[in-house]
């Protein structure tokens, strides 16, 4: 199955799961679920099941649930939404997340058992020299190279060539070619390629000519009955990493600094995707549980049209003891929601001028 398949696959199941749970949630405290949608309109063909509507849709992306009096209306129906006490409303808005962080959980502790990329011994020759981190903007992001990589031997015009054995033999060939073309044979999964990389001559400090940081990279597999231990230890430390990155880009967008914004829309995601996918099952599990849990923390935040802004609402009404006018709350989702499609379209712009 071709990469993007597979992304437009996981990203739809990411995003029914999320719906799912707004779904059970509505349903299982008594709110009418109008339709389940598979996909977005128009739709195709539909039937109807327990008073509920399912549908298959035209576009097959994700999915999406109408719930009666998501829009205000009904407020004298017991079955509405909006005539529901500030408590369900938030159990029902929170459920969507609670699926994506679940099903993070999930991925993160089947990757665990199928096995977790560790930094293994450094004076065991045994393990190929990876690379784990490459900075923005230097010449080994020009020339593609990518996290997990390995380099396996280095070539200069000249004829000269080392085959990798220590972490230092890479940054001593850089140093000894600066400012000249060289060759890397690097394996990426299962595929070994030449990378022409030119050593810069000076370069921010503690990143080398290349602009890489380099370790020997283990896969260790967990026992199963300890995997979910292992996946719930992972989801914490990525909730706290994605907290830091929010942190760091507020600051970005509201502070004047230099440093570029790291964003990544749909273009990104598909070669994230298709670089994981090639470096293998246990990289490819773990990258899908970022993405899920991505989403979940996004959707909880306070930005109108996702449930997050939904639920600021909630709690402005509990402030103020009486709920916001439907209408105006509605004109302020449909803003936040035109504001969304645009940064989209930006961040998509520019990952097509980084990949392309």
């Amino acid at each position: 199955m071709s990469t993007l398949l597979l992304v437009i696959l996981f990203v739809s199941v990411l995003i029914l799961v999320h719906e799912w749970g707004h779904f059970y949630a509505a349903r299982a405290l008594g709110v009418r679920v109008d339709e389940f949608g598979f996909g977005f309109p128009p739709r195709v063909v539909s039937w109807m099941r327990g008073g509920v509507r399912y549908s298959l849709n035209a576009l097959p992306l994700g999915g999406f649930v109408k719930i009666y009096g998501e829009q205000g209306e009904g407020e004298n129906d017991g079955a509405s939404f909006a005539a529901r006490s500030a408590r369900v409303r938030f159990t029902i808005l929170f459920a969507g997340i609670f699926m994506n962080i679940l099903l993070a959980w999930i991925f993160f502790s089947v990757g665990a058992a199928a096995g977790v990329p560790s930094v293994g011994d450094l004076d065991d020759t045994s393990l190929p020299v990876s690379v784990t981190t490459v900075a923005p903007g230097s010449p080994a992001e020009r020339a593609g190279l990518r996290f997990g990589d390995q380099i396996l031997e280095l070539r200069a015009a000249d004829g000269h060539s080392l085959r990798v054995e220590q972490l230092a033999d890479i940054r001593t060939f850089a140093d000894a070619y600066k400012g000249e073309e060289i060759i890397l044979a690097v394996r990426r999964g299962d595929v070994v390629r030449e990378v022409r990389v030119t050593p810069r001559t000076s370069y921010p400090d503690g990143e080398g000519p290349l602009g890489i940081a380099l370790d020997r990279i283990t896969i260790v597999r967990i026992l199963w009955y300890r995997a979910p231990i292992a996946g719930a230890e992972t989801l914490w430390r990525g909730t706290m990493a994605t907290a830091v990155g929010l942190t760091e880009l507020v600051k970005k967008i509201f502070v004047r600094t230099a440093a570029p914004l790291e964003v990544s829309g749909p273009v990104g995601i598909y070669f994230l995707a298709q670089d994981t996918r090639m470096l293998g099952l246990s990289y490819f599990l773990q990258f899908l549980g970022v993405l899920s849990l991505n989403l979940g923390i996004l959707n909880f935040l306070p930005i109108p049209a996702l449930d997050g802004g939904r639920i600021l609402f909630l709690l402005v009404e509990k402030i103020k003891g009486s709920r916001v006018n439907p209408h105006v709350e509605g004109i302020i989702h449909t803003v936040g929601f035109f504001v969304l499609i645009v940064l989209m379209i930006v961040v998509t712009y520019k990952d097509v001028i980084k990949f392309f």
